[in-house]
Order: C-alpha cells, then sequence, then structure tokens
C-alpha cells in the first residue's frame, strides 16, 4: 500500500512515477494521486506561504504533470484536493485577508517546443479557428517573485494584497506604500475602479547588499532575491520596507469597472501611460516560431539581466478569445509558461544520512561539498530512496551533478564515474531505524523502507507533533517546530493533549532559554484561542494517511461530530459497514478508507484522539452554499453546439459548480445534445436521463 510522506524530509525527497498509467490499474493510481495531491499542497503552502520551498521547481513541476496525466488516465478518480483545483497557498497569520474580486490563477508549465505547439493547437481547437485564422500572443519574460494585486479607486492606490490561495490574499498595503517602485496615482485617466497585477522583486545587485547589511547586523540572510523581495513585503513593520529596493512589473488586469483595451498588447501600453513600469522584453507573436525565437533571445541574455527569470508567458492577446477561453481549475486555457532548465553543478558527497519522518519513512539524504549552484551554496541533496541509490549507483565519494532551480534541496542527476575514488564501497541501507533502533522494512511493491514503531518512535512521534501545530492544522501562535522540538526534549509534550495541558507547567516553561513571564502567558492564550475547532481541522491535524485537507472536510461534512465518527469506526462496530459507508463518500476509495480505519481501530491512536477530544471543544465544519442552478448536478456533452464548441460549453458547466462526465449513466442529472448526437441521446431517454437542447441548457444556466 502507498502511503502519503508527510515530513518535510519525505516531501523534499519524493520521487515522479515514471510508470505508464495505461499499465496502471485503479489502485495503483488512486495510492499515487493521493501522494501527488498531499505533496503538491505541501510544496504550494512552502513556496506561496511560507518563501521557503524545499524542492526545485523542476521537480514540483514534474510532480504537477504527473498528477495531470494520472487524472487524465483515470478521470473517475479525480479528488477533491487536487492540484489543479487548488492555486496558491492559504493566508498567512499577522496580516489581514483580502478577496480577490477576481481570482488570481496560476499557469500551467510547459518544458519543449513541442509543449508550445500543443498549447497553440489547443487554443486553435477550442476557438474552432481556421490555420488561416490570425492568433497573436505576448511572449513576456516570467519573473521569479511575489505575485501582487493594486486595487486603484479614482486613480489612487486603495489596497495591495498578495496572491495567497489563490481568492484571498493578505492585505499588504501599508508595507506597498512604501515602496517607491509602486505608483501612488495613477497618470491619464484610468477607470473608476482598476485592479494592476504583477510581480513584485528585487534586482540582484540590491539582493546582495541587502544580505551584506543583514550580516553585519547579525540579521537573517536570504538565499535569493525572491525569498529577499517576499520576506521584505511581508515585514510587520512597514518602516522597515523603505529601506529595501523593492520593484515592480505590471502584466496583468484584476477588476475593471471599464473597459481600457481589446487586447493584451494594447492593456501593456495602457499600463506603461499610467505610470507602471512594464517589462520592455516583452514581444508579440503571429507564429509558434516566433513565439520560440523570443524564447531562445531572451534566455540568451537571462544571465545579463539585473533581475531574476525562469521562463517566457506567453498569453493569448485578444481579450474577448481570453473570456472565450476561460480557465481550467487554477489556470487560465489562455495562457503557458514555457520554463527554462534547471541549474546544474558538479560537487563531492561526503556522507549519507537517514532521516526518519512522521510516517517512518526512511529517507536518505547526501551531504555534500558545498557548492554554489545559481548564486545560492547548497550542501544536501536528496537521494529520494535505496531504489535511487542502486539505480543511480551513488557511493560516499562520488563526484556528482547536481540540479536546482530556485531556493531548494537539490537532487542529484547522475554520477561522474570516471572520477570514483578506487577505495569507494557500495552504500547499504540500513535495516534498523537509526532513531530508535526497530526494524525497518519495505512493504512489497514500495521503494520506501519504513520503522515499524509508529509513535514509539521518537523521530516519528515528533514529525507528528510538528504536524498537529502546522499551519492548517491546529495553527498554535508561537508554537512552531523549534518550540515543539525543545517541549518535546524536555518531555513537556509527548502527544497532543500535552500541549493544552502546558498551563499546569507555566511556571517551568517561563524559566526557560527564550522565555519569561509575559511571553510564557502570551503562550497560554494562543493555545487557550485553539481549544475551539472545526471539525475538519480537527481531523486534518490527527495526521491520518491519505488524509489532506479536502478529504478531512469531506469526512467532516459526512459525520458531523467526531462522536458519530468514533461510533462507525469501533472495536465493537461492524467494520465492513464502516468501509462499505466510508466508500461511499465521494474521493473515497478502498485503500484510504483502510487506512482511516486502521487509524481508529488502532488502541494507542483512538486514545489519544478521546484525550485530545477532553481537551477541546469541536465545532461542525462550515456547509457549502448552493447558488448555482447546477451547482452539483452531473452532465454529459454530446453532438455539435452551435453558440460555442463542446469544451467551451463543459468548462461554463464546471465554473458553475456542475460536474461533467464523459458518459451517460443513470447517475447523471442532464445530457445536453447538440447536433448529430447519436447514441448518447438516445441512452439518456431509455434511463429517463433529462435531455436538453443548446437553447434549454443555455436558458438554464443563465436562470
Amino acid at each position: 500500500m502507498a502511503d502519503i510522506p508527510v515530513s518535510v524530509q519525505e516531501f523534499a525527497s519524493i520521487t515522479v512515477s515514471t510508470n505508464d498509467p495505461k499499465q496502471m490499474d485503479m489502485f495503483e493510481a488512486a495510492d499515487e494521486l493521493a501522494i501527488l495531491a498531499a505533496a503538491i499542497a505541501y510544496h504550494d503552502s512552502r513556496y506561496h506561504g511560507a518563501d521557503d520551498p524545499v524542492i526545485s521547481d523542476a521537480i514540483y513541476d514534474r510532480l504537477v504533470a504527473r498528477n495531470r496525466d494520472l487524472e487524465a488516465a483515470f478521470p473517475n478518480l479525480i479528488r477533491a484536493d487536487s492540484p489543479d483545483a487548488r492555486i496558491g497557498a492559504p493566508v498567512a497569520s499577522g496580516f489581514g485577508k483580502v478577496r480577490h474580486a477576481r481570482p488570481m490563477l496560476s499557469l500551467s508549465n510547459g518544458f519543449s517546443a513541442q509543449d508550445v505547439t500543443d498549447f497553440v493547437i489547443r487554443v486553435r481547437r477550442f476557438l474552432s479557428l481556421n490555420d488561416d485564422d490570425e492568433l497573436a500572443l505576448t511572449a513576456e519574460p516570467k519573473i521569479d517573485g511575489l505575485s501582487l494585486s493594486l486595487r486603484y479607486e479614482s486613480g489612487r492606490l486603495k489596497q495591495a494584497a498578495t496572491r495567497g490561495d489563490g481568492s484571498e490574499g493578505e492585505d499588504v498595503t501599508a508595507n506597498i506604500m512604501q515602496v517607491d517602485a509602486i505608483p501612488k496615482e495613477l497618470f491619464g485617466t484610468p477607470p473608476a475602479i482598476i485592479e494592476v497585477r504583477g510581480e513584485i522583486y528585487m534586482d540582484r545587485e540590491d539582493f546582495l547588499m541587502l544580505n551584506e547589511t543583514q550580516q553585519a547586523d547579525g540579521g537573517k540572510l536570504f538565499a535569493n532575491p525572491r525569498n529577499a523581495a517576499a520576506g521584505s513585503l511581508r515585514q510587520k513593520d512597514a518602516n522597515i520596507i523603505s529601506g529595501r529596493k523593492l520593484r515592480f512589473f505590471a502584466y496583468a488586469m484584476g477588476e475593471c469597472s471599464a473597459e481600457i483595451a481589446k487586447t493584451h498588447w494594447d492593456f501593456l501600453a495602457t499600463l506603461a501611460n499610467y505610470g507602471f513600469a512594464v517589462n520592455t522584453l516583452s514581444k508579440l507573436c503571429l507564429t509558434v516560431a516566433e513565439m520560440l525565437d523570443t524564447y531562445k533571445a531572451i534566455g540568451d541574455v537571462r544571465a545579463t539581466l539585473s533581475y531574476d527569470i525562469d521562463g517566457i508567458v506567453y498569453k493569448v492577446d485578444r481579450h474577448d478569445y481570453q473570456g472565450r477561453l476561460g480557465q481550467v481549475a487554477r489556470a487560465p486555457r489562455w495562457a503557458l509558461a514555457h520554463k527554462f532548465p534547471a541549474e546544474q553543478a558538479q560537487t563531492i558527497i561526503r556522507a549519507i544520512d537517514i532521516q526518519v519522518g512522521r510516517t517512518g519513512a526512511m529517507t536518505p539524504v547526501a551531504r555534500l561539498e558545498p557548492i554554489t549552484v545559481g548564486g545560492v551554496v547548497v550542501s544536501n541533496a536528496t537521494l529520494h530512496n535505496e531504489d535511487e541509490i542502486n539505480r543511480k549507483n551513488i557511493r560516499i565519494g562520488d563526484t556528482v551533478v547536481i540540479q536546482r532551480a530556485g531556493d531548494v534541496i537539490p537532487q542529484i542527476v547522475c554520477t561522474i564515474r570516471n572520477k570514483r575514488p578506487k577505495d569507494s564501497i557500495e552504500y547499504r541501507f540500513p535495516e534498523l531505524c537509526p532513531v530508535c533502533g526497530a526494524n525497518a522494512i519495505r512493504p512489497e511493491g514500495e521503494a520506501v523502507r519504513r520503522c515499524t514503531n509508529g509513535i514509539n518512535c521518537d523521530a516519528q512521534r515528533l514529525e507528528w507533533l510538528k504536524h498537529f501545530v502546522s499551519r492548517d492544522a491546529f495553527d498554535i501562535e508561537g508554537l512552531g517546530v523549534r518550540q515543539i522540538e525543545q517541549f518535546n526534549e524536555l518531555g513537556l509534550v509527548a502527544l497532543p493533549a500535552d500541549i493544552f495541558r502546558l498551563n499546569i507547567r507555566q511556571q517551568e516553561i517561563a524559566t526557560l532559554d527564550g522565555y519569561g513571564e509575559i511571553s510564557t502567558r502570551n503562550l497560554m492564550t494562543s493555545i487557550d484561542a485553539r481549544r475551539t475547532i472545526k471539525f475538519d481541522r480537527f481531523i486534518y491535524a490527527l495526521g491520518i494517511r491519505q488524509v489532506g485537507q479536502a478529504t478531512a472536510r469531506i469526512l467532516a461534512l459526512h459525520y458531523d461530530s467526531l462522536d458519530k465518527l468514533l461510533t462507525a469506526i469501533a472495536p465493537d462496530a461492524d467494520i465492513e459497514a464502516a468501509a462499505a459507508e466510508l466508500m461511499e463518500i465521494n474521493q473515497v476509495g478502498e485503500l484510504m478508507a483502510s487506512d482511516i480505519i486502521n487509524f481508529f481501530l488502532t488502541q494507542k491512536t483512538r486514545d489519544m484522539v478521546i484525550d485530545l477530544a477532553s481537551e477541546v471543544t469541536i465545532i461542525p465544519p462550515d456547509r457549502p452554499a448552493h447558488d448555482s442552478p447546477v451547482s452539483g448536478k452531473t452532465f454529459v456533452f454530446t453532438g455539435t453546439l452551435a453558440g460555442m464548441s463542446r469544451a467551451e460549453a463543459k468548462a461554463r458547466a464546471e465554473s458553475l459548480g456542475a460536474k461533467v462526465s464523459g458518459s451517460v449513466s443513470a447517475k447523471i442529472d442532464f445530457l445536453v445534445a447538440g447536433a448529430n448526437s447519436g447514441s448518447k441521446a438516445r441512452k439518456a431517454g431509455e434511463l429517463g436521463v433529462t435531455v436538453l437542447d443548446e437553447n434549454a441548457w443555455l436558458a438554464l444556466i443563465n436562470k
């Protein structure tokens, strides 16, 4: 059975499977999709929320691509927490929240000339364009910075917000008011309301000067310009920002009360007239060849630019085309990010350490001779698992090629065999846990070897506690990874409920280094503030294998209370009936149901849950609102539609909360039949499914 990596070490070491989806069965695919959903969600939070990624952009892109390939091969297994339904990361604490009037979307990625060609073909097909119909696209440098939305009313800056999770961002208005590069009042005659979006960044030279100042003052050093820009923007003291040279490129529009351009190219020109910096390397392209020429030309001068870029973004130029193309989940259909290759360098492996994660997974990490790659000094690299070590024939003392793209733990691409020392020996993966000494087994069909000692293993229990207090779980202010490590080492916190009993150790905590009466009292206040928690966050905090945030919410909505969940899955309950009930829940398959049942039937974890529940108040989750006439309904589209392409109709249905299926069954609610609808319409009629023509479909969604 596959397992979801959950610790930093496990997520950083996750490998991308090369198994052909066509050769996989449904259970294998479901397992891998669960792993991918959890891993990608974690890396989104590290990159967008914490500005502290632990894998390279290249590995992240491969994870997303693998998830997309599996979902295409197994559309019936698409999860509620699918990465394609998510953007960025939730809003960090410490800043107010801003609900974006229009979502700030992510971008689909391409890595080759063929990917770019396929993108243009898809756009033409979606829009039903002939080969001789003009399709213009802009090509713009992809700035490696922090996405920002600026709202202007009557020409004056009123609000600034980060992207956050795409729907809701952080209010950073006070800080942005200190950034000279962002206009506070627009030139010309802008519309009454306009949101201008772009990337805030820091020049390399300004980044180096900032780090020199930080080092001299004993402050935190930033790993790269992106982290420096993001870290500066999130300073709670807005006055600090004025001393840091942040810059801004404008390139997109949010809410706008009046049309200011019919094409993206003209929109960029209008932004420049308003007083914004617009990247002068951007180019309007009419063919794929021109797009690829621009990619190469900008790539050739990349190293000479004063700022970091990691690719080229292509956008369909006409705004009416963009509107018709719409979006798929978290990315627009009308744009593509063509990424540059990752950076590489050579260094030597000095040692191999084993790190044990929350689920017992033992991850090998190479300790490297420190080397600078892309301006960042790296000294560690993930080796993923023992198969990866054997496949690449990696040994201590080997000279290796490492690859990175961004501030991350790099991966090892290959060894340089002709530089191998004569006395090198083959690395043998330990069969005992290096932390607790328990047996480490590798289940058949899995790549990961695991410690079998569960939460009795100090390493597993510690990682479990870190998950419990993480941002998406209990999120206790002032109780992060460092504090959990300290309290665990001192014996103050061994299990989650111990956190809520720290008040009886308050005097002891106040004597610890870094604490005092005031800070200890503040910590107790933060802990008490989390004594009331929503049921879905409570479930997620338990760290059940394969249960991410979306699944936790589904379970919370289904069972409504912890008592009902514990009653349904209890030692004296009908376990077969409990499993059947779980598998009737959307997105819960057999393997996930098994993991959930095992968690609540294991006496140690069951006792832990009951103990924790005695310390907190669990409230029901928020129920979703239904405000669309087709929300929650399932549609099938067949035949040729007159007013839009079938792909466009499907996208419209999904944007209104409907589900779209490719096959007719008694479970669907409506079949929309265009011209030449054929057998699907006949079958729908036989099954009693409501059949709509195109006009009836449009009338329904426009109610």
